[in-house]
């Protein structure tokens, strides 16, 4: 006996767009075709948004006991950084160096060069000075967090396992270890990415500058090491409207 799976169609469609759609010179165009396809309106996060729903998310999969945590999250246009002790951030922001954008920007050759990398890093530094002042003002942080698939990825390749309180694996990134990959990813051209561990197909032309991103941006915060967390943007968003239903 063949058994086939029942499909239903959702009674509810959540459409959210990030900063891709937000910021794109066609950007309106984009949005009102989305809009007329799904026949219904899109929610266009703005940055400070992300960052919240992202932090929310993680305060949920790490829990209470966590503390004060400080949260990095690179998607392809933005960069998002939370910090704080309870369940939404004490401060959020988003600042343009997400890993496409970058690569777009100051990586365009593949693979790219050294005079290349350094000016993405310069940039990186300089956008990222006046955030890390601010964040200075809160509390050391009692667990860092990265999430977004840019970060687990980066986490695969160099990374290290790391035994959890249930047994669980976690996936711990360290930034010296991660300041090494990168002489690696730039040298490495596009399609021979894809064998390195971690590194999927849809990742291997802005793999090069999320990772020297998270690089600078932990170096700005003064952060070693960071944990991944499983959940990000889309549990953050979920978690929000399963709320806001009042369940």
């Amino acid at each position: 006996m063949t058994i086939r799976p029942s499909w239903t169609r959702p009674r509810t469609v959540f459409a959210t767009a990030t900063s891709a759609v937000r910021e794109a010179a066609n950007g309106p165009d984009v949005i009102l075709r989305i809009e007329q396809t799904l026949g219904q309106p899109l929610q266009v996060l703005g940055g400070e948004q992300e960052a919240r729903f992202t932090f929310l998310a993680v305060r949920r999969w790490f829990g209470w006991s966590a503390g004060q945590i400080l949260l990095f999250d690179i998607g392809g246009g933005s960069l998002e950084i939370a910090g704080g002790a309870d369940e939404l951030p004490d401060l959020a922001e988003s600042v343009p160096l997400g890993a496409g954008r970058m690569t777009v920007e100051f990586l365009p050759d593949d693979p790219p060069g050294d005079t290349e990398i350094a000016l993405l890093r310069e940039h990186a530094r300089r956008t990222l000075a006046p955030v890390a002042e601010r964040f200075a003002a809160l509390p050391r942080p009692e667990l860092v967090a990265g999430s977004s698939k840019t970060i687990r990825s980066l986490a695969r390749l160099a990374g290290h396992p790391m035994t959890g309180w249930s047994g669980s694996p976690r996936m711990v990134l360290r930034r010296d270890l991660l300041g090494s990959w990168i002489l690696v990813l730039a040298r490495v051209p596009a399609d021979a990415r894809r064998e390195l561990p971690g590194i999927t197909a849809d990742r291997t032309f802005q793999i090069t500058a999320g990772a020297v991103v998270l690089h600078e941006a932990m170096g700005a915060l003064g952060i070693d090491e960071l944990e991944v967390s499983p959940w990000a943007l889309r549990e953050g968003v979920l978690l929000r409207y399963i709320e806001d239903l009042g369940w």
